[in-house]
């Protein structure tokens, strides 16, 4: 096992996932990297200095039990977690089906869920760690274009919020980041071409944040901080 502190990242793509991954790397961690699949972060594990990538459904209970088992026999017991899994389509509820609607809830909600089940008892164990999910302004409004995405995030914020009241006497400190911005990928660009450089949200900026959040003072913990671009409309 490493003797590196152990950081898991839940949900590696190209924007936030690995600017989180990149950072924590940085600030001297071992690094867990999960994804439906590995072809990123494979790649992404071969430039840092001491990480795995491993394949996970965060919906399905017996694979993230499997794979957080592998995480602590390999690397050792995560001390941060960093949940950042995501799914949701955007539509009304003219548009959407109860499939997509279930979908967005067991990535968003149930998959946190059962992370939190596998990483909170050893964090239990030495009375210490941190647990930062990456949430969205959807959680506090059903707007009418995210009727399947809007409840699964406003569920998962309530799950952290239990979490936190749950945990944080027991030193586990459980912190919401909401990104309220369009993420700056080389997609959202090409939708994009017009917008200038600060329109959008750098993943490195969400990044220095949960950096942030995973070092603060237990005498002034944050539940929830929000991260959006300055000049937002919010």
């Amino acid at each position: 096992m490493t003797k590196r502190p152990v950081c898991a990242v839940v949900g590696i793509g190209p924007g936030n996932g690995a600017a989180f991954a990149r950072r924590f790397d940085r600030d001297g961690y071992a690094v867990a990297l999960l994804a439906r699949t590995t072809t990123l972060s494979t790649k992404l594990a071969g430039e840092l200095a001491e990480a795995r990538a491993y394949a996970c459904d965060v919906s399905d209970a017996a694979a993230v039990r499997h794979t957080f088992a592998a995480i602590s026999g390999e690397l050792g017991d995560p001390e941060v977690v960093i949940y950042n899994a995501g799914s949701g389509v955007w539509g009304s509820f003219d548009d959407v089906t109860a499939d997509q609607l279930e979908a967005a809830w067991r990535v968003n909600t149930l998959g946190a869920f059962h992370v939190a089940k596998q990483v909170v008892p050893a964090m239990q164990r030495v009375g210490r760690g941190c647990v930062l999910i990456v949430g969205a302004t959807a959680s506090r409004r059903g707007s009418a274009k995210a009727a399947a995405f809007a409840q699964s995030k406003a569920a998962q914020r309530t799950l952290a919020e239990s979490l936190a009241r749950h945990l944080w006497p027991a030193g586990i400190h459980v912190a919401v980041i909401v990104v309220d911005g369009v993420v700056d990928l080389p997609r959202t660009r090409a939708r994009m071409p017009d917008k200038p450089d600060a329109f959008f949200v750098a993943p490195d900026d969400v990044a220095a944040t949960a950096s942030f959040l995973a070092a603060q003072p237990r005498s002034a913990w944050t539940f929830e901080l929000e991260a959006r671009p300055f000049g937002e409309t919010w």
